[in-house]
């Protein structure tokens, strides 16, 4: 597999660890960070070897703050093909939920934004005692993680985080199902690799036979889709480009 910049590739015998590697941007989602994240994800779903992924975020504070909103302000990697509609952290973060493989997100620190929705597509999470969430599409004008949340922690508790953007600490999500496990982060890597291990001891087809069932079973999959065309005609309103220019001009400040 080629060597990625921005995403760094550690193969554990069947477990194959994938780490977000932006440390100075918290592992925001660049146009960069998306091409290479999907082109490392498309490979491992594709090799026999790899049983199991996990993915984390490189540095000890942030798992993803979701997409670099500065690019997007400043208006980088624009290419002449871009309708305005392209969302490359979006195309990221819909890419994990379509890999057959189960994967582990190890959140080892701040899941905002597109970033929580990163997390919440992997099929378990185990998190670090410092790890964060807030789902802040309401804030920025658009849906975000509205279609697989309820799955999770049920309807009126995801229309509460989504409605009112506030952070999640680790300890409530733990109790409300968000996290599976939560352990202090000197163990968060032997704690996943442990899990990834027995989960790697499995039949292979069994594992993405069970996982599409649940999938199906959960019913979140048509919410996906609607979620995706609600923030198509979201993102051409002059309510999401106030409010995405208003917080973007804050991060580049920043």
């Amino acid at each position: 597999m080629t060597d990625y910049e921005t995403v760094l590739l550690d193969r554990r015998d069947a477990v194959a660890i994938v780490r977000l590697n932006r440390i100075d941007k918290h592992n925001a989602i660049s146009r960069q960070l998306s091409e290479e994240l999907i082109a490392t994800l498309d490979a491992l779903d594709a090799d026999d070897d790899v049983r199991v992924i996990v993915l984390t975020g490189a540095g000890e504070k942030s798992f993803c703050a979701g997409a670099d909103m500065a690019e997007s302000a400043l208006g980088r990697n624009a290419r002449a093909d871009d309708d305005g509609r392209r969302d490359f952290a979006a195309q990221a973060v819909a890419y994990v939920a379509r890999v057959r493989k189960p994967i582990i997100a190890a959140v080892n620190g701040y899941a905002y934004g597109g970033g929580a929705v990163l997390a919440i597509n992997c099929d378990i999470r185990i998190c670090a005692t410092s790890a964060r969430f807030r789902f802040l599409g309401a804030s920025y004008g658009l849906v975000v993680g509205a279609s697989r949340l309820p799955s999770i922690v049920g309807a009126p508790m995801a229309k509460e985080l989504i409605f009112t953007a506030r952070t999640i600490d680790s300890d409530e999500a733990l109790r409300i199902g968000l996290a599976n496990h939560v352990v202090p982060g000197e163990l968060l890597e032997a704690t996943v690799l442990d899990m990834a291990n027995k989960i790697a001891e499995q039949s292979p087809p069994a594992l993405a036979a069970s996982k599409e069932v649940i999938d199906v079973a959960t019913g979140w999959l048509p919410a996906a889709k609607r979620e995706l065309e609600h923030n198509m005609d979201l993102r051409q309103s002059d309510e999401h480009k106030k409010r995405f220019r208003a917080a973007a001009e804050r991060v580049v400040r920043d």
